[in-house]
């Protein structure tokens, strides 16, 4: 529903309960028809008379307002709108009112006194000015309201094509180094090479499944990469060392970005030297605010490979899912990530 359609369902509202209320009421009021002088049948007449006045009066002040609020689009300020559009109905409202009234002097059995026009203007004006205020109010919060919705859509379209953006440098990346490592494994070792095409069947099962994912459990991303470990171990033998140190069910009621930890142990494979004298160790631990994953450091003397997405892409998409930052600490002797904990409420 638009803005102009839910003033309008408003209008109907306020049309039927108000119009007919303030034509029978503002007219004894102000004095300018007492109903001793008429019959019943005229006291109908009358009634109907100023019922009319009543919607001329509306419609003309709607009609004033839906032509003079694009005028004031851009403007930052809506009070002085309001304002304006105010004075303007007000003047329509006294002019329309004061011509039919005195067209209501010359037909009717009342006396024509100036205290009792004035007296009417006077209420109109009051009425015209306080539903002015109520139209704007109700437009004004049905815009707000649409705007609102607008940019929250926009956001959502954008944090939608970002995400598609950044899974879509996820799978090349993952692809690279798979193939890399694969192709390793089937000129040293074809029997580890099958076990290895196996496995990597099902961890890229994982990948195609929760690609589109904003979010997956902490517990099913720790199966993951505990697969995950597995296929590098076989192609590392006993160069890598894997320690978690988190509860079942603790892990349930938190989520994660789908692959964040690949990411993580990606990168530390890839800038650290490791052997089976000196196995490059990685920690997995939870603490109240973060997922830790440590590692020890020894890093290459050249340069590694690298398509210089893996961190950066993590930190991006954290960013758009929770709008938290991962946090580096690359001090002493350890490489330590930690990952914001995102609670499934």
């Amino acid at each position: 529903m638009t803005t102009t359609d839910a003033a309008m369902v408003k209008d109907v509202q306020l049309r039927l309960l108000f119009i007919p209320l303030l034509g029978m009421l503002i007219p004894v009021v102000s004095g300018i028809i007492t109903y001793e002088r008429y019959t019943a049948a005229q006291v109908i007449i009358s009634n109907c008379y100023f019922i009319l006045t009543s919607f001329i009066i509306w419609g003309g002040c709607n009609w004033i307002h839906m032509k003079l609020r694009p005028l004031f689009r851009k403007s930052p300020n809506p009070f002085f709108k309001i304002l304006f559009i105010s004075i303007v109905s007000a003047l329509y409202g006294a002019a329309s009112g004061g011509a039919l009234t005195m067209v209501w002097f010359k037909v009717s059995n009342d006396l024509f006194t100036w205290e009792k026009f004035f007296a009417f203007i006077a209420f109109t004006v009051m009425a015209v000015t306080v539903f002015t205020l109520v139209y704007e109010i109700l437009f004004l919060s049905k815009e707000r309201e649409l705007d609102t919705k607008i940019v929250e859509e926009l956001d959502r379209e954008r944090v939608q094509a970002e995400m598609d953006v950044l899974n879509n440098e996820l799978d090349p990346h993952f692809i690279f180094n798979s193939l890399n490592t694969l192709n390793h494994l089937i000129l040293a070792n074809p029997e580890a090479a099958h076990l290895f095409n196996s496995r990597l069947a099902q961890v890229y099962k994982y990948v195609l499944v929760n690609k589109s994912r904003e979010l997956v459990s902490l517990s099913s991303e720790l199966e993951f990469i505990e697969s995950y470990f597995f296929l590098l171990q076989v192609r590392h033998e006993n160069k890598l060392m894997f320690e978690l140190d988190a509860k079942e069910s603790s892990t349930r009621k938190i989520m994660m970005p789908p692959c964040a930890l690949q990411t993580v142990v990606e990168n530390a494979i890839k800038h650290n030297e490791f052997s089976a004298e000196n196995p490059l160790k990685i920690k997995l631990s939870l603490n109240g605010e973060y997922l830790k994953v440590s590692n020890n450091k020894r890093p290459k003397p050249y340069l590694a490979e690298s398509t210089k997405i893996g961190l950066r892409n993590l930190s991006s998409r954290y960013k758009l899912v929770c709008n938290k930052n991962i946090v580096i600490e690359n001090e002493g002797s350890n490489f330590l990530v930690k990952l914001p904990l995102i609670t499934n409420i």
